[in-house]
């Protein structure tokens, strides 16, 4: 005989590197061939749950939701079953979480380039395309290398290309950035290892 698969544990929605993702563990004593399914819902329209596509049927113990999220400024719940042949177990839920206000960044990937005593620095973050148009910003520091005098440039929006005049730095400078973000105070993610460059090297 079939015995329904125990429901899943530690049902939690979490937001990671820019992401919002279902996590959880399996039931103990989850059959081995067991799957899990997820739907959501959001404050908009209670009760209405949603299909994930991309989280039906699925192996791993969590759900990236972010590009399925209908309004990343209300609050959203997921649940998942766990289902083992023609059985399943029941839905456990999620909290509530809301992409605006809970989202945990990621710092951002600096690329710098030196020409002629002017520093371009251009910040890439590990985003999904869904949330792209979101008014992302970050936070650049400039030091000399084994100072610990920090030149902040606060601010910068993040598709365009910093330019910062080296004309009077000489010897080992090193860049580091940190993502921003505003929703009722600002947030921010860590600062990136830094990247450091020879400036105005004569010989």
């Amino acid at each position: 005989g079939h015995v329904q698969p125990p429901p899943p544990q530690n049902v939690t929605l979490l937001s990671k590197a820019f992401d919002m993702i279902l996590m959880w563990h399996p039931g103990e004593g989850s059959p081995p061939e067991v799957t899990y399914t997820v739907r959501y819902e959001s404050q908009e329209r209670m009760y209405k749950w949603r299909k994930v596509p991309h989280c039906k049927h699925i192996k791993r113990t969590s759900c990236n939701l972010t590009c399925v999220l209908p309004n990343y400024f209300v609050k959203v719940r997921a649940q998942v079953k766990a289902v083992s042949g023609p059985l399943q177990s029941p839905w456990v839920q999620s909290q509530y979480k809301e992409y605006h206000l809970d989202v945990e960044l990621a710092p951002p990937v600096l690329n710098v380039s030196v020409k002629e005593n002017v520093i371009h620095v251009d910040a890439s973050f590990p985003l999904a395309t869904c949330v792209e148009s979101l008014s992302w910003m970050y936070d650049l520091n400039l030091w000399e290398a084994g100072s610990e005098d920090k030149k902040q440039y606060e601010n910068n929006f993040r598709k365009k290309t910093k330019v910062l005049d080296a004309t009077a730095l000489q010897g080992n400078y090193c860049l580091s950035a940190r993502s921003s973000f505003q929703s009722i105070d600002f947030k921010y993610s860590q600062f990136s290892q830094p990247v450091c460059v020879l400036l105005n090297h004569k010989g």
